[in-house]
């Protein structure tokens, strides 16, 4: 185990028991990355990668194996520390925004501040900042109804990023955009990793995953590959 990874995960096993049938969803997964690595989890349908994600986001608990986060083992953890974890170390990208419809792009990113107990005025600068970060000052007022799907995913993201987690996991977070949109995201996610943030995207789309430095396939709840992408070089 590398005790310098912000991640470190070994032997990791998330076993489900349909009826008399038991399923290997994870079966032995070792892994490490480092603080401000970009990763992207790829894999077909039933690999894995979805289990593997709720495991490193704190959703879920493994079957056996150790999970260290920033020198944390939370692979014991109850569900309260769980939670707690996840609001103090993780910020969550989903497919979906998960935006609170009735509530402006401001009050969205302000959430996580709020259940974690920070000042108001302290909770609307933050926010305030966080928005900006993802170019969407002049949007905050705003509700989701009011935006594109591409600011949508643009608030989700600065929710994520507002209480400055050590690492932002995105599940599919262009599956709802167009191309052009998506291509907006990216460039939105190679700027943050640029600037020191530690990035994890769950992808079956391998134009999304070349936005990464390394990538990791599963299939059958093991990983069968994990290598550097190679970054072209233009002409």
């Amino acid at each position: 185990m590398n005790n310098e990874a912000l991640i470190s995960v070994k032997d990791l096993k998330k076993l489900y028991e349909m009826g008399e049938e038991k399923v290997h969803a994870l079966d032995g997964v070792s892994i490490d990355i480092e603080r401000g690595e970009y990763v992207a989890i790829m894999g077909a349908s039933g690999s894995g990668k979805s289990t593997l994600m709720n495991l490193i986001g704190c959703l879920d608990s493994p079957s056996s194996g150790s999970y260290v986060l920033n020198k944390r083992e939370v692979s014991k953890m109850d569900d309260n520390e769980l939670a707690a974890i996840r609001n103090k170390e993780i910020g969550f990208v989903f497919q979906t925004f998960n935006l609170l419809s009735r509530t402006s792009a401001l009050g969205n990113v302000e959430l996580p501040l709020i259940y974690s107990g920070v000042p108001r005025s302290e909770r609307l600068a933050r926010a305030r900042e966080a928005l900006k970060s993802v170019g969407l000052a002049d949007r905050m007022h705003h509700r989701p109804n009011e935006l594109s799907g591409g600011q949508r995913q643009r608030v989700a993201v600065a929710r994520a990023l507002v209480n400055e987690p050590s690492l932002l996991l995105a599940d599919e977070p262009t599956g709802n955009l167009d191309s052009r949109t998506t291509a907006e995201i990216m460039d939105l996610f190679d700027k943050l990793n640029e600037s020191g943030n530690t990035l994890i995207v769950v992808t079956h789309e391998d134009e999304i995953a070349r936005h990464a430095r390394r990538i990791i396939h599963l299939k059958d709840g093991k990983v069968i590959s994990d290598e550097p992408v190679r970054q072209t070089v233009p002409s």
